[in-house]
């Protein structure tokens, strides 16, 4: 067995499973989950009939490079969402689509490190659990990089030592965050850009959350946009994973994509040709056609923004809470410890959320998600502004 298995921690919702058993929350209010990122808004039928329309591809295998078609629109989405100079992300060379961000972040780190050296990867914290496990089974020792209020929850890079970042090979950052919604700025990404080029490491961009945002007029920077601003219209060493799990709530799609550094991809192609993970043709059909219409994600952050604001005028009275710049998260601070807050709130009001410590890692003498909870608006708005609810009724009390 690979002993870097023995190194996993549990994953979060096997830690939330283990507090919430044994309790019996009250008969009479129906559970409602804001624990679990999975999005509940609709699937746009058109995504839907798109797919069934190319079931017929089942009689096919797929390649793993995807259509030409997808690829392409996948290059003008990114174009256009990101202001690059036209030609620049080339669908042949810069674009590879992938069965969901969550597998491919993982494969990443088993591509890019170096298992005989003493290498590192560099990690947000708190952080998705997927960065931890693809770095550990990947040979390479975790290195956690704190957020805090003070630094608008963003990362501490300039806290990182020079012998970190020396042996660093691979930094995961994710912007905007889960769970904090922090978006990290484009000279901060510009910065991090500079330190890779100094060091030699791989710059991985989790930007899932990256259409679900506050402010219309303020889209989010991505990894690519900050590299064009810098001249590098090769993206050298800048990769970037999206995914239509969020943008266009089909999450049961499995779809997404990576794109950046010609050559970093050209050899992540290669180990996906072994590994064997394509994305079905109905599927890059649908997918397609998801990335081509802007509407319905327009349509998606207005459902987001309306339940930011009902929630936050129901919690903001009784926690301290911010509304985050973009993603569908809160991370308010409890009253007292973080599991038992969940705990009791499942108990006494049958809602479930995440405890901060659950996402994080003691990193320089503190825990930087411990007092926290993450809650995940997903559910109807309804359902949303009820759980409000029942957490103010049960911090009264």
């Amino acid at each position: 067995m690979n002993p870097n298995l023995q190194r996993l921690q549990p994953y979060p919702f096997e830690r939330l499973a283990r507090l919430k058993q044994g309790i019996a929350p009250p008969s009479g209010l129906p559970h409602i989950a804001l624990s679990i990122g999975e999005p509940k808004h609709p699937t746009p039928g058109f995504i839907a009939d798109a797919l069934i329309a190319h079931l017929h591809g089942m009689a096919s295998y797929p390649t793993t490079r995807g259509t030409p078609e997808l690829r392409s629109s996948i290059a003008q989405w990114l174009s256009r969402r990101f202001s690059l100079a036209p030609g620049s992300i080339n669908p042949e060379q810069n674009v590879l689509p992938v069965s969901g961000t969550r597998e491919a972040l993982f494969a990443f780190a088993q591509c890019v490190i170096n298992p005989t050296t003493d290498a590192i990867a560099l990690l947000p914290n708190p952080f998705y659990q997927i960065y931890e496990g693809a770095a550990l089974l990947a040979g390479a020792k975790p290195a956690f990089v704190n957020i805090s209020p003070e630094r608008g929850h963003l990362p501490d890079f300039a806290s990182v030592p020079h012998e970190t970042w020396a042996r660093c090979q691979l930094l995961y950052v994710c912007t905007p965050g889960n769970p904090t919604g922090a978006v990290i700025p484009l000279h901060a990404l510009q910065e991090l850009i500079r330190q890779a080029d100094k060091h030699d490491f791989v710059i991985a961009s989790d930007e899932c959350y990256s259409e679900i945002y506050d402010r219309e007029e303020q889209p989010p920077p991505g990894l690519l946009e900050a590299a064009a601003g810098m001249g590098r219209n090769d993206y050298r060493r800048c990769v970037v994973f999206h995914s239509l799990s969020k943008r266009s709530n089909a999450p049961g799609l499995r779809s997404g994509f990576v794109a950046g550094d010609g050559e970093l991809l050209q050899r992540f192609f290669l180990y996906r040709t072994y590994h064997g993970c394509t994305m079905p043709p109905h599927t890059q059909a649908a997918s397609r056609v998801a990335w081509n219409d802007e509407e319905h994600v327009r349509a998606n952050r207005a459902l987001y923004r309306q339940k930011f604001d009902a929630v936050l005028k129901i919690l903001s009275p009784v926690l301290n809470v911010r509304r985050p710049e973009a993603s569908f998260y809160l991370w308010p601070e409890t009253p007292g410890n973080d599991e038992e807050f969940a705990r009791d709130l499942f108990a006494q009001q049958n809602v479930t959320v995440l405890p901060g410590t659950y996402l994080s890692r003691e990193a320089g003498g503190q825990n930087p998600g411990r007092g926290r909870v993450r809650m995940a608006l997903v559910a109807p708005v309804e359902d949303c502004v009820e759980a409000a609810r029942r957490i103010r009724r049960m911090l009264s009390t």
